[in-house]
Protein backbone atom coordinates (compact mmCIF):
# COMPACT_ATOMS: atom_id res chain seq x y z
CA UNK A 1 0.00 0.00 0.00
CA UNK A 2 1.27 3.52 -0.74
CA UNK A 3 2.42 5.35 2.35
CA UNK A 4 0.40 8.28 3.54
CA UNK A 5 1.78 11.75 3.06
CA UNK A 6 3.18 13.23 6.21
CA UNK A 7 0.91 16.06 7.41
CA UNK A 8 2.28 19.53 7.82
CA UNK A 9 3.18 20.19 11.44
CA UNK A 10 1.97 23.41 12.99
CA UNK A 11 3.18 24.99 16.20
CA UNK A 12 1.48 27.60 18.33
CA UNK A 13 2.45 31.20 17.83
CA UNK A 14 2.31 33.52 20.81
CA UNK A 15 4.03 36.74 19.86
CA UNK A 16 3.38 40.35 19.16
CA UNK A 17 5.22 42.46 16.63
CA UNK A 18 4.49 46.02 15.71
CA UNK A 19 4.28 48.48 12.76
CA UNK A 20 1.65 51.03 11.52
CA UNK A 21 0.93 48.47 8.84
CA UNK A 22 1.27 45.00 10.47
CA UNK A 23 0.77 43.06 13.69
CA UNK A 24 1.44 39.63 15.13
CA UNK A 25 -0.96 38.77 17.89
CA UNK A 26 -1.40 35.88 20.25
CA UNK A 27 -4.47 33.79 19.41
CA UNK A 28 -4.04 30.06 19.75
CA UNK A 29 -1.79 29.05 16.88
CA UNK A 30 -2.47 32.06 14.69
CA UNK A 31 -0.33 34.93 13.60
CA UNK A 32 -2.17 37.99 12.33
CA UNK A 33 -0.69 40.47 9.89
CA UNK A 34 -2.96 43.40 9.13
CA UNK A 35 -5.88 41.05 9.50
CA UNK A 36 -4.27 38.13 7.66
CA UNK A 37 -4.34 34.92 9.70
CA UNK A 38 -1.36 32.65 9.17
CA UNK A 39 0.18 29.55 10.68
CA UNK A 40 3.85 29.32 11.53
CA UNK A 41 5.13 26.19 9.85
CA UNK A 42 7.90 24.02 11.24
CA UNK A 43 9.02 23.02 7.75
CA UNK A 44 12.39 24.49 6.90
CA UNK A 45 12.68 26.83 3.96
CA UNK A 46 14.53 25.67 0.85
CA UNK A 47 17.14 28.32 1.63
CA UNK A 48 18.06 28.70 5.33
CA UNK A 49 17.35 32.21 6.57
CA UNK A 50 15.01 33.02 3.69
CA UNK A 51 12.20 33.90 6.10
CA UNK A 52 14.42 36.36 7.94
CA UNK A 53 15.44 37.87 4.61
CA UNK A 54 11.78 38.38 3.75
CA UNK A 55 11.22 40.02 7.13
CA UNK A 56 14.19 42.33 6.53
CA UNK A 57 12.81 43.27 3.11
CA UNK A 58 9.44 44.06 4.72
CA UNK A 59 11.18 46.40 7.17
CA UNK A 60 13.02 48.07 4.28
CA UNK A 61 9.80 48.65 2.32
CA UNK A 62 7.92 50.03 5.33
CA UNK A 63 10.83 52.30 6.26
CA UNK A 64 11.25 53.65 2.72
CA UNK A 65 7.50 54.35 2.58
CA UNK A 66 7.79 56.43 5.77
CA UNK A 67 10.80 58.26 4.28
CA UNK A 68 8.80 59.13 1.16
CA UNK A 69 6.02 60.53 3.35
CA UNK A 70 8.64 62.78 4.91
CA UNK A 71 9.86 63.93 1.49
CA UNK A 72 6.44 65.05 0.23
CA UNK A 73 6.03 68.82 0.40
CA UNK A 74 2.89 70.74 1.33
CA UNK A 75 0.44 67.84 1.55
CA UNK A 76 -1.67 66.91 4.56
CA UNK A 77 -1.08 63.53 6.20
CA UNK A 78 -4.77 62.70 5.77
CA UNK A 79 -4.54 63.07 2.00
CA UNK A 80 -1.47 60.83 1.89
CA UNK A 81 -3.37 58.26 3.96
CA UNK A 82 -6.37 58.47 1.62
CA UNK A 83 -4.21 57.62 -1.39
CA UNK A 84 -2.59 54.78 0.58
CA UNK A 85 -6.03 53.34 1.42
CA UNK A 86 -7.16 53.71 -2.20
CA UNK A 87 -4.25 51.61 -3.48
CA UNK A 88 -4.80 48.95 -0.82
CA UNK A 89 -8.48 48.76 -1.77
CA UNK A 90 -7.58 48.27 -5.42
CA UNK A 91 -5.29 45.36 -4.57
CA UNK A 92 -7.70 43.63 -2.17
CA UNK A 93 -10.86 43.87 -4.27
CA UNK A 94 -9.81 41.38 -7.00
CA UNK A 95 -8.83 38.82 -4.36
CA UNK A 96 -12.21 39.17 -2.62
CA UNK A 97 -14.04 38.70 -5.91
CA UNK A 98 -11.89 35.69 -6.84
CA UNK A 99 -12.47 33.95 -3.49
CA UNK A 100 -16.15 34.99 -3.46
CA UNK A 101 -15.93 36.81 -0.14
CA UNK A 102 -18.78 39.13 0.82
CA UNK A 103 -17.98 42.81 1.18
CA UNK A 104 -19.98 43.31 4.40
CA UNK A 105 -19.20 40.33 6.66
CA UNK A 106 -21.18 38.44 9.31
CA UNK A 107 -23.81 40.52 11.10
CA UNK A 108 -22.38 39.96 14.59
CA UNK A 109 -18.86 40.88 13.46
CA UNK A 110 -19.62 44.09 11.57
CA UNK A 111 -19.11 46.37 14.54
CA UNK A 112 -15.70 44.80 15.19
CA UNK A 113 -14.79 45.07 11.52
CA UNK A 114 -15.76 48.73 11.51
CA UNK A 115 -13.73 49.42 14.67
CA UNK A 116 -10.79 47.51 13.17
CA UNK A 117 -10.93 49.67 10.06
CA UNK A 118 -11.52 52.92 11.95
CA UNK A 119 -8.79 52.45 14.56
CA UNK A 120 -6.30 50.92 12.12
CA UNK A 121 -6.67 53.70 9.58
CA UNK A 122 -6.44 56.34 12.33
CA UNK A 123 -3.19 54.77 13.51
CA UNK A 124 -1.83 55.12 9.97
CA UNK A 125 -2.97 58.75 9.72
CA UNK A 126 -1.40 59.60 13.07
CA UNK A 127 1.88 57.93 12.05
CA UNK A 128 2.06 59.93 8.82
CA UNK A 129 1.21 63.12 10.71
CA UNK A 130 3.93 62.40 13.26
CA UNK A 131 6.47 61.76 10.49
CA UNK A 132 5.67 65.17 9.00
CA UNK A 133 5.94 66.98 12.35
CA UNK A 134 9.05 65.46 13.93
CA UNK A 135 12.22 63.53 12.97
CA UNK A 136 11.50 60.33 11.08
CA UNK A 137 13.38 58.09 13.52
CA UNK A 138 11.66 59.56 16.59
CA UNK A 139 8.20 59.01 15.10
CA UNK A 140 9.10 55.44 14.12
CA UNK A 141 10.43 54.62 17.60
CA UNK A 142 7.30 55.86 19.38
CA UNK A 143 5.00 54.08 16.95
CA UNK A 144 7.05 50.91 17.43
CA UNK A 145 6.02 50.83 21.11
CA UNK A 146 2.51 49.52 20.45
CA UNK A 147 3.14 45.85 21.48
CA UNK A 148 3.58 47.03 25.07
CA UNK A 149 0.22 48.78 25.00
CA UNK A 150 -1.33 45.69 23.43
CA UNK A 151 -0.42 43.65 26.51
CA UNK A 152 -2.11 46.18 28.81
CA UNK A 153 -5.24 46.48 26.67
CA UNK A 154 -5.53 42.70 26.39
CA UNK A 155 -5.36 42.53 30.20
CA UNK A 156 -8.15 45.13 30.51
CA UNK A 157 -10.55 44.00 27.77
CA UNK A 158 -9.72 40.33 27.16
CA UNK A 159 -8.86 39.46 30.78
CA UNK A 160 -5.48 38.09 29.74
CA UNK A 161 -2.77 37.63 32.33
CA UNK A 162 -0.60 40.66 33.08
CA UNK A 163 2.78 39.90 34.63
CA UNK A 164 5.36 42.04 36.33
CA UNK A 165 7.35 41.95 33.08
CA UNK A 166 4.51 43.73 31.25
CA UNK A 167 4.70 46.52 33.83
CA UNK A 168 8.49 46.74 33.49
CA UNK A 169 8.28 46.90 29.68
CA UNK A 170 5.61 49.60 29.91
CA UNK A 171 7.82 51.71 32.19
CA UNK A 172 10.75 51.31 29.77
CA UNK A 173 8.54 52.34 26.85
CA UNK A 174 7.20 55.45 28.56
CA UNK A 175 10.75 56.37 29.58
CA UNK A 176 11.82 56.12 25.94
CA UNK A 177 8.91 58.35 24.83
CA UNK A 178 9.84 60.95 27.47
CA UNK A 179 13.47 60.98 26.32
CA UNK A 180 12.32 61.61 22.76
CA UNK A 181 9.67 64.21 23.62
CA UNK A 182 11.89 66.02 26.18
CA UNK A 183 9.13 68.04 27.89
CA UNK A 184 10.28 71.47 29.14
CA UNK A 185 9.26 70.85 32.75
CA UNK A 186 11.90 68.06 32.87
CA UNK A 187 14.52 69.22 30.37
CA UNK A 188 14.23 72.99 30.64
CA UNK A 189 12.85 75.63 28.28
CA UNK A 190 15.71 75.36 25.77
CA UNK A 191 15.54 71.98 24.04
CA UNK A 192 18.15 71.29 21.36
CA UNK A 193 18.18 68.79 18.53
CA UNK A 194 14.51 69.00 17.57
CA UNK A 195 13.16 69.52 14.05
CA UNK A 196 11.42 72.85 13.51
CA UNK A 197 9.41 74.39 16.33
CA UNK A 198 9.05 72.61 19.65
CA UNK A 199 5.24 72.80 19.47
CA UNK A 200 5.33 70.71 16.28
CA UNK A 201 7.66 68.25 17.99
CA UNK A 202 5.15 67.80 20.82
CA UNK A 203 2.28 67.46 18.33
CA UNK A 204 4.20 64.73 16.53
CA UNK A 205 4.99 62.96 19.80
CA UNK A 206 1.34 62.97 20.88
CA UNK A 207 0.23 61.79 17.44
CA UNK A 208 2.75 58.94 17.35
CA UNK A 209 1.83 57.84 20.88
CA UNK A 210 -1.88 57.97 20.04
CA UNK A 211 -1.16 56.01 16.86
CA UNK A 212 0.64 53.35 18.88
CA UNK A 213 -2.36 53.03 21.20
CA UNK A 214 -4.68 52.87 18.17
CA UNK A 215 -2.59 50.10 16.63
CA UNK A 216 -2.69 48.24 19.94
CA UNK A 217 -6.50 48.54 20.03
CA UNK A 218 -6.58 47.11 16.52
CA UNK A 219 -4.59 44.07 17.67
CA UNK A 220 -7.03 43.45 20.51
CA UNK A 221 -9.99 43.67 18.12
CA UNK A 222 -8.33 41.25 15.69
CA UNK A 223 -7.81 38.84 18.54
CA UNK A 224 -11.45 39.22 19.57
CA UNK A 225 -12.68 38.40 16.05
CA UNK A 226 -10.42 35.35 15.74
CA UNK A 227 -11.07 33.31 12.58
CA UNK A 228 -14.75 34.24 12.35
CA UNK A 229 -14.06 36.60 9.42
CA UNK A 230 -11.88 36.17 6.35
CA UNK A 231 -8.57 38.01 6.46
CA UNK A 232 -9.24 39.80 3.17
CA UNK A 233 -12.45 41.21 4.65
CA UNK A 234 -10.49 42.67 7.54
CA UNK A 235 -8.06 44.37 5.16
CA UNK A 236 -11.01 45.55 3.04
CA UNK A 237 -12.63 47.33 5.99
CA UNK A 238 -9.26 48.87 6.85
CA UNK A 239 -8.97 50.39 3.37
CA UNK A 240 -12.61 51.39 2.80
CA UNK A 241 -13.30 52.89 6.23
CA UNK A 242 -9.96 54.69 6.12
CA UNK A 243 -10.63 56.10 2.64
CA UNK A 244 -14.13 57.32 3.57
CA UNK A 245 -12.87 58.88 6.78
CA UNK A 246 -10.01 60.67 5.02
CA UNK A 247 -12.25 62.04 2.26
CA UNK A 248 -14.83 63.35 4.75
CA UNK A 249 -12.19 65.03 6.93
CA UNK A 250 -10.45 66.57 3.92
CA UNK A 251 -13.80 67.92 2.73
CA UNK A 252 -14.46 69.50 6.13
CA UNK A 253 -10.96 70.95 6.36
CA UNK A 254 -11.05 71.98 2.70
CA UNK A 255 -7.42 70.92 2.47
CA UNK A 256 -7.44 68.68 -0.61
CA UNK A 257 -5.04 69.55 -3.41
CA UNK A 258 -4.06 67.77 -6.58
CA UNK A 259 -0.53 66.38 -6.41
CA UNK A 260 1.87 68.16 -8.71
CA UNK A 261 2.96 66.36 -11.84
CA UNK A 262 6.20 64.47 -11.55
CA UNK A 263 7.78 63.71 -8.19
CA UNK A 264 4.73 64.05 -5.90
CA UNK A 265 2.47 61.76 -7.93
CA UNK A 266 5.11 59.08 -8.33
CA UNK A 267 5.95 59.33 -4.64
CA UNK A 268 2.32 58.86 -3.59
CA UNK A 269 2.01 55.83 -5.85
CA UNK A 270 5.25 54.43 -4.43
CA UNK A 271 3.97 54.82 -0.85
CA UNK A 272 0.94 52.69 -1.67
CA UNK A 273 2.93 50.04 -3.53
CA UNK A 274 5.67 49.86 -0.88
CA UNK A 275 3.12 49.38 1.88
CA UNK A 276 1.52 46.45 0.04
CA UNK A 277 4.95 44.99 -0.79
CA UNK A 278 5.93 45.18 2.86
CA UNK A 279 2.80 43.29 3.90
CA UNK A 280 3.45 40.66 1.22
CA UNK A 281 7.02 39.97 2.31
CA UNK A 282 6.04 39.87 5.97
CA UNK A 283 3.36 37.33 5.08
CA UNK A 284 5.91 35.22 3.21
CA UNK A 285 8.33 35.45 6.14
CA UNK A 286 5.81 34.04 8.61
CA UNK A 287 4.86 31.23 6.23
CA UNK A 288 8.36 29.75 6.26
CA UNK A 289 9.88 31.03 9.51
CA UNK A 290 8.90 30.97 13.19
CA UNK A 291 7.14 34.10 14.36
CA UNK A 292 9.70 34.72 17.13
CA UNK A 293 12.73 35.45 14.92
CA UNK A 294 10.51 37.42 12.53
CA UNK A 295 9.26 39.60 15.38
CA UNK A 296 12.81 40.30 16.54
CA UNK A 297 13.92 41.07 12.99
CA UNK A 298 11.22 43.75 12.83
CA UNK A 299 13.27 45.82 15.27
CA UNK A 300 15.29 46.69 12.15
CA UNK A 301 12.54 49.27 11.47
CA UNK A 302 14.09 51.48 14.14
CA UNK A 303 17.65 50.99 12.86
CA UNK A 304 16.61 51.70 9.27
CA UNK A 305 14.74 54.83 10.33
CA UNK A 306 17.92 56.29 11.85
CA UNK A 307 20.00 55.28 8.81
CA UNK A 308 17.56 56.72 6.26
CA UNK A 309 17.18 59.89 8.30
CA UNK A 310 20.95 60.41 8.31
CA UNK A 311 21.51 59.54 4.62
CA UNK A 312 18.55 61.23 2.92
CA UNK A 313 17.41 63.90 5.38
CA UNK A 314 20.92 64.90 6.51
CA UNK A 315 19.93 64.74 10.17
CA UNK A 316 22.07 63.23 12.91
CA UNK A 317 20.25 61.63 15.85
CA UNK A 318 20.68 63.15 19.30
CA UNK A 319 21.79 61.15 22.30
CA UNK A 320 18.34 61.64 23.78
CA UNK A 321 16.73 60.09 20.71
CA UNK A 322 19.16 57.17 20.75
CA UNK A 323 18.49 56.60 24.45
CA UNK A 324 14.73 56.67 23.86
CA UNK A 325 15.08 54.29 20.93
CA UNK A 326 17.10 51.90 23.09
CA UNK A 327 14.43 51.90 25.82
CA UNK A 328 11.59 51.25 23.38
CA UNK A 329 13.49 48.60 21.42
CA UNK A 330 14.48 46.75 24.60
CA UNK A 331 10.87 46.73 25.84
CA UNK A 332 9.30 45.56 22.55
CA UNK A 333 12.02 42.93 22.06
CA UNK A 334 11.41 41.81 25.63
CA UNK A 335 7.72 41.30 24.88
CA UNK A 336 8.60 39.20 21.82
CA UNK A 337 11.24 37.12 23.59
CA UNK A 338 9.03 36.46 26.63
CA UNK A 339 6.11 35.30 24.48
CA UNK A 340 8.44 33.21 22.32
CA UNK A 341 9.93 31.56 25.41
CA UNK A 342 6.48 30.93 26.91
CA UNK A 343 5.12 29.31 23.75
CA UNK A 344 8.24 27.14 23.37
CA UNK A 345 8.01 25.96 26.98
CA UNK A 346 4.34 25.01 26.50
CA UNK A 347 5.24 22.75 23.59
CA UNK A 348 7.62 20.63 25.67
Amino acid sequence: MPSRAKPLSVEPVSLRCSHSQCVIVENGCKAVIDGVFLYSSTEKAACPGLGLLYSLLASVFFSVAALLVKKIDDMHAIQISAIRCFFQMLFVMPAMIYYKIGFIGPRDMRIYLFLRGFLGSNAMILLYYAVLQMPLADATVIMFSNPVFTALLAWIFLKERCTIWDVVFTVFTLTGVILIARPPFLFGARVSGIEGEYTNHIKGTVAALAGAVGAACTMVILRKMGKSVHYYLSVWYYAVVGLIECVVVLFILDDWRMPECGWDRWTLMAIGVLGIAGQTFLTKALQIEKAGPVALMRTMDVVLAFILQFLFLNRKPTWWSLGGALCVTVSTSGVAVRKWFTSTRRQR
